[in-house]
């Protein structure tokens, strides 16, 4: 098969497509032939060196997946299926190859009506969105704001809690993101100065948000005073990165009665995140989800596209491999 590795961490350079012998199934695992396959900004980050506690290279990079099972329990081959989960990418061999193993419990049953390159785009961004707002308590009734609404976390977050059925709107940087967001369909503002941000938000919902999706790192201290009372704030991104020290206002914190969520999609594995992704597949097959409409790019191209997450690039990316 042909496979993205990385030998050391440190620097995209290592990035080199190979030739590895193909996976072999053990019992109780599953072999996918991938048609395609995420990129999100933690893959760069993994072979950057951020996660020396989690990656033992030589590994191929990759967590989400779509597919098809080529071997593994008799009832799954053949089956098209998709998931992402810890573990790929990290542990152990992902998905940024013509062919992954992992669990076969991992391996959940694509929505009908998406397309693989759709399903792959599906993974890390809507498991961790969903996990947030599902600790949340988002569902009918409730106020949502996302921060971050341009980049595929935040995209899932808008897309899942309005399934769910909250009222969302997307917080952006730039007018551009807005309009973009606007024809989608979503309410927007546009961040000013910090200080302003509880009065943007109450311009939108009286009396603030009931669950803040924070995305970026840098708006947590306007999120915890924008927040409506006995509300939630979920937290994706370190705060403050880069800042030796976070102005945290604690005494906005308390009083308000908040919930601190941190969403960490390394906590799940790809059973775990199979369980999410089967609890709400039917959203898409029912018209419930719309689609994502990820950017694609050949797995041949795969080291080029992940200099272009590196760069910034907030559009989702998926490599391709093989066709039906």
């Amino acid at each position: 098969m042909q496979a993205l590795i990385f030998e050391t961490t440190g620097d995209l350079a290592a990035l080199k497509l190979t030739q590895p012998p193909d996976p072999v199934a053990a019992p109780g695992e599953a072999v996918v032939e991938i048609r395609a396959a995420g990129l999100n900004p933690s893959d760069v980050k993994n072979v950057l060196g951020f996660f020396p506690a989690y990656t033992t290279p030589p590994r191929i990079p990759g967590r989400d997946f779509s597919g098809v099972v080529r071997s593994g329990p008799p009832e799954l081959v053949g089956r098209r299926v998709w998931g992402t989960g810890f573990g790929l990418g990290f542990t152990t061999d992902g998905t940024h190859a013509e062919l992954v193993k992992l669990p076969a419990a991992g391996c959940a049953p694509m929505p009908g009506k998406l397309s693989f390159e759709e399903a792959a785009a599906c993974g890390v961004p809507y498991t961790t969105a969903y996990d947030g707002l599902s600790r949340a308590g988002v569902g009918p009734g409730k106020n949502l704001l996302v921060i971050g609404g341009a980049g595929s976390v935040g995209r899932a977050a808008l897309a899942l809690g309005k399934a769910m059925g909250a009222r969302v709107v997307a917080a952006v940087r730039r007018e551009a993101q807005a309009k973009v967001l606007d024809g989608l369909g979503y309410e927007t503002l546009v961040l000013g100065a910090p200080d302003d941000f509880p009065r943007l938000v109450a311009q939108k919902f009286s009396g603030g948000a009931d669950v803040i999706f924070e995305t970026t790192g840098a708006w947590l201290p306007a999120a915890v005073r924008a927040c409506a009372g006995r509300g939630a704030v979920c937290v994706i991104a370190p705060p403050g990165m880069g800042q030796p020290t976070l102005d945290f206002p604690v005494l906005d914190f308390y009083r308000r009665g908040l919930t601190l969520i941190g969403v960490n999609s390394l906590l799940h594995d790809t059973v775990a995140c199979a369980k999410m992704l089967t609890t709400f597949a039917g959203w898409f097959d029912s018209g419930d989800l719309p689609p994502p409409k990820p950017l694609e790019r050949p797995l041949t191209q795969a080291p080029a596209a992940y200099a272009e997450v590196n760069r910034g690039l907030s559009e989702k990316i998926v490599l391709t491999t093989r066709g039906d």
